[in-house]
Order: structure tokens, then C-alpha cells, then sequence
């Protein structure tokens, strides 16, 4: 289980909301001449209509719940219920006018890419169920992921070919960026460290507890007799982390669980903690090394300014390339 912002960007949760997140990510039914006149269901409705295509409440739904299950900490207020739904909706739209552009282009083996990129997600998942569980939070299945994330090959497809062609980043806007940015570069405290996690969980009763902490608390004395902790941690550790060994990499203050973080700090380059008790489990730290606070240099700084000003720039054209195929587009909200 993950502790750390950090960590939690490897697992498969992370990886599946910022795929879902996008517009791209509900799908749309097309609309029939022959359909019946039956009145249909609440989640049936149709909220919009895009040319030929409509979105429907259910859809909107799913959209929202993936834009709250992705900012934990938004809360939206009663009386902005509705201006967020409109947003939620209009991003939708937008999504919708890529998609129908992207279907004039000959992507090869998108079906295949499609499946491909959720196995290897799925993958990120040691429990089965864990994944279902995730699907199931935000209204999808499985099977609605892989069409999810065909959609989403489909724009990224068009905007590289066809809408961000050519788009460059010079050496003089990155240096602007970085001088007028100087507060982003501010590296603070870090350290780099490796753990093992026998972990619990937190329904666990005190026996099952009880022979975690016996087993952390071997580990520890193996690894104090000469041990090799990265053996150890891919032989024991239940963190995704135990695949490389345990490593986490370099971490600052406040991203990880405050005992944990308390210990790694207190180390020195080359120590071992105690087992350390979290809401996660028991864990046995081992520091690799430090680095002090102090400023990111530009050459350091450099290709992550260059692809956050290229994101900008491809942000931008997307915008114009809706803007344009908005004018053209028979659109309808219908809530």
C-alpha cells in the first residue's frame, strides 16, 4: 500500500484518474433516426448533443465523479453545484467535437493500444479486486476503461499530428520562465531512502498485528547481522516499492506519514531505523543519502520547463482548434 504522494503516483490509482479525468474519458451513444420514443430513464437523458452524438446524465455523472476523485480536498458548495456541472459538461463537449475531428484520421492498431495501456495498468494493481474497486468508485468497468482509453489515444493522436504540429520551445522562453520564476526553483531538504513494509491492515486484529511486528522486528535484526536490505525488501515488502528494491527515491518534508517521515530524517547516510510503526504497517528505513536545501540551477531545471511550457503551448492550439470546430458544430445543452 502507498504512504507517500510519491508512492502513490506508481500505483494504479494514479494512473487511472488522470486517464479518466479527461473529457475523453465517458463515452458518448450515437444517435439513432429509428430510435423508439420511449421516454428514457434519468441516467439516460441526454444533458447534451454534439452533431450526431449525445451525452447523457450518466455520463456527466461519471465525468464528476472522476473530477472529485481526483481532488480529494474540492469541495463544491451548494450554490456551485450547478456552474460545476456546467463545466464538467462544457469540458465534455469540447472532448466530444476532438474525438469526432480525430475519426478523419487513420490511427493504426488503436483497438490494440487501447488494451495494451489498461493491462499494463491493471498491472499496477496487486489485488484484482483493488482495481475493480477503483472502476466501481467512478461508475465504469473494465471494459468501459478500454473504450475510455481508445478515446483518449484517439485525441492525443490528433492534437500530435494534426493541432500541436511543429510547436517548439526556445532556450530564450525557458530562460525567461526560469528568471521570472525564481520562488518554483527552491529546492528544500531532501533525502533519499529505501524501506520494507510488512503491512496491515487497518481492520487487522491484534494477533495479526501482533506477528507483523514479530516479523518487521526480525527483519530488522537480519538486516543489523549483514543482511542485504534490497534482498530482503524484494523477498518481503508488501509497498509496489519492493520491486525495486525498496527504493523510494528523494522525498522533502511533508510527503510522507509524520512517524516515517521522523525517522528518515533522523537518519544518517547508510543508517537503519527501528521498525517504524504507520497507519500502513511496520517499516524499517534505511537512508541512502541527503541533499541540502538550496536553488535548482537552470541547467538542472531545464527539460522540466521545457515540457511545461510545451504543455501550455499544446493546451493553447487544442483550445483555438475547439474554438474553431465549435463554430462549425451543431451543439445543444440540454440540461
Amino acid at each position: 500500500m502507498s504512504f507517500s504522494k510519491a508512492l502513490r503516483k506508481s500505483l494504479m490509482v494514479m494512473s487511472l484518474l488522470p486517464l479518466l479525468l479527461s473529457a475523453c474519458s465517458v463515452s458518448s451513444s450515437k444517435v439513432s433516426p429509428a430510435a423508439p420514443t420511449a421516454v428514457p430513464d434519468e441516467l439516460n437523458k441526454p444533458v447534451a448533443r454534439v452533431n450526431d452524438t449525445l451525452i447523457t446524465r450518466a455520463e456527466l455523472d461519471r465525468a464528476k465523479k472522476v473530477v472529485l476523485a481526483n481532488k480529494p480536498a474540492l469541495v463544491i458548495p451548494p450554490l456551485l453545484q450547478k456552474e460545476f456541472e456546467l463545466q464538467t459538461l462544457n469540458q465534455l463537449i469540447s472532448s466530444e467535437l476532438l474525438l469526432q475531428a480525430s475519426r478523419k484520421l487513420e490511427i493504426k492498431d488503436l483497438d490494440r493500444q487501447a488494451q495494451d495501456q489498461v493491462a499494463q495498468i491493471k498491472r499496477r494493481f496487486p489485488d484484482p479486486k483493488d482495481f475493480a474497486r477503483e472502476l466501481d468508485k467512478i461508475g465504469v468497468d473494465e471494459q468501459g476503461l478500454v473504450e475510455s482509453t481508445r478515446r483518449d489515444l484517439a485525441i492525443a493522436y490528433l492534437v500530435n499530428t494534426s493541432v500541436a504540429v511543429n510547436i517548439e520551445v526556445s532556450e530564450a522562453e525557458i530562460k525567461k520562465f526560469y528568471d521570472e520564476n525564481q520562488d518554483k526553483f527552491r529546492q528544500p531538504e531532501q533525502v533519499r531512502a529505501s524501506h520494507i513494509l510488512i503491512g496491515v491492515d487497518n481492520k487487522a486484529g491484534i494477533e495479526e498485528r501482533k506477528a507483523a511486528r514479530t516479523k518487521a522486528d526480525r527483519l530488522r535484526q537480519e538486516l543489523a547481522n549483514g543482511a542485504d536490505f534490497a534482498t530482503l525488501a524484494r523477498d518481503n515488502s508488501t509497498c509496489p516499492s519492493s520491486k525495486q528494491g525498496g527504493e523510494l527515491g528523494y522525498f522533502g518534508k511533508g510527503n510522507m506519514e509524520p512517524q516515517f517521515e521522523k525517522a528518515a530524517f533522523a537518519l544518517k547516510p547508510g543508517g537503519l531505523s527501528e521498525v517504524v510503526e504507520t497507519r500502513y504497517g511496520y517499516h524499517i528505513i534505511k537512508l541512502a543519502e541527503r541533499k541540502s536545501a538550496g536553488e535548482i540551477p537552470l541547467s538542472a531545471a531545464r527539460d522540466k520547463v521545457k515540457s511545461y511550457l510545451k504543455a501550455q503551448k499544446i493546451n493553447a492550439a487544442s483550445e483555438a482548434f475547439v474554438g474553431e470546430a465549435r463554430k462549425n458544430a451543431k451543439i445543444e445543452v440540454l440540461l
